[in-house]
């Protein structure tokens, strides 16, 4: 396999692209859809490089023609996004090809890219890949921290009243009905990962492993920062079925290869924001 200088001399990304997509494809039996977000190219963040709805165009286009009995292998490269486009991209993965998913994770697939990874029935991931928590946020506030905050002012003007225009001017800044809009969030971001886990990767009477990641996962008082990257090991150990692409030279080799021509597709097309391909030569940009 090439190293990812000899892949930056190509003059083609895009057939870079196809060509180790293809190689993947064929060593494994199984389709393959790469969809991979270029945030980590750009100094500046650009408008859609998050999941977002658009995405079930591109999704369409290079599902569209696949033989979905050969199942698929879904490179993820996500900083996440949406939760409403995220879970409609699940459900729509999951109807397509029956639960039938491996997500392959090169480097990182955070926050709503892990809700996806957790849909399928397994997570190829190396030592430099990482996962993050799926806990909501309120630009760029934690809705767990916010709920309880207001549990600490009740409990603090409950005890302490001379305490309470200190927490009314601290409260003031947060709209009407804010607290309960953050406690839907966090039950709606755990019904979606349990309705996720349980696709694939776990059956309901496995209930204490599915909780178990939720806690973690979900739980922003456990994991202390949305940005937190897990390693391998660590989304191991909370019960996430990993598969280790080390275990394989040319298996991790062609997983790199596919990354690397991925990056440099980004590193060549400074307009592009999202590219979505298949084993089929099909291309999505935005």
């Amino acid at each position: 396999m090439p190293n990812f200088h000899e892949i930056t001399n190509e003059s083609n990304p895009q057939s870079v692209i196809s060509k180790y997509i293809n190689a993947y494809s064929e060593m494994t039996g199984r389709n393959v859809i790469v969809y991979y977000s270029g945030w980590l190219n750009h100094t500046q963040p650009k408008s859609g490089s998050s999941i977002n709805d658009l995405d079930k165009n591109g999704f369409m286009s290079v599902i569209q023609g696949l033989d979905k009995s050969k199942g698929l292998d879904l490179f993820l490269h996500t900083p996440g996004g949406d939760v409403g486009a995220t879970e409609s991209l699940i459900d729509y993965l999951h109807d397509s090809f029956g639960g039938d998913i491996r997500a392959i994770i090169p480097q990182i697939a955070m926050s709503g890219g892990t809700m996806i990874a957790c849909s399928c029935k397994e997570i190829v991931m190396g030592k430099q890949s990482s996962l993050g928590p799926i806990d909501p946020q309120f630009s760029g506030i934690p809705a767990e921290a916010i709920i309880k905050e207001f549990e600490r002012a009740k409990e603090e003007v409950s005890k302490h009243p001379e305490t309470t225009p200190i927490w009314q001017t601290m409260l003031s800044k947060y709209p009407p009905a804010f607290v309960i809009i953050c406690e839907n969030a966090r039950k709606l971001s755990d019904e979606i990962l349990e309705k996720s886990l349980t696709y694939s990767m776990f059956d309901e009477s496995e209930k204490d492993s599915i909780e178990k990641i939720k806690e973690v996962l979900g739980s922003h008082e456990n994991t202390k920062s949305h940005g937190r990257h897990l390693s391998a090991k660590e989304c191991s150990n909370i019960g996430l079925k990993i598969k280790n692409m080390e275990d394989n030279n040319e298996f991790q080799d062609l997983i790199l290869s596919v990354h690397h021509a991925c990056m440099d597709f980004f590193n060549k097309n400074e307009s592009a924001i999202k590219l979505l391909a298949n084993n089929q030569k099909k291309f999505f940009m935005q």
